[in-house]
């Protein structure tokens, strides 16, 4: 080995442990900890009548899917067919 290559090696090594060390300080030097918002509670009271009540409805609005029956989710858009070419033969 010549001594041309050893020191474009160790230079390499010392550029590449350089950048590492540089982007380990600049993530350390952005990573700076918030203060915290001061921490405030509110209490309501609020009072119902049980006569009041809403009648309950369900929340799911998707349709039941059958056993054999048709899906539901399926799309109504076909597409058209693929074009028809034999091979060797260009149109």
């Amino acid at each position: 080995m010549t001594t041309d290559n050893r020191l474009l090696r160790r230079v390499s090594a010392v550029a590449g442990i350089g950048a590492i060390a540089a982007m380990g300080f600049f993530t350390a030097s952005c990573a700076q900890e918030e203060e915290e918002a001061p921490e405030t509670t509110t209490t309501t009271t609020t009072t119902t009548s049980p006569t009041s009540a809403a009648p309950v409805e369900p929340t799911e609005k998707a349709p039941r899917l059958e056993p054999g029956g048709p899906n539901p989710f399926s799309p109504t858009v076909v597409a058209p067919p693929a074009p028809e070419a034999t091979p060797g033969r260009h149109r």
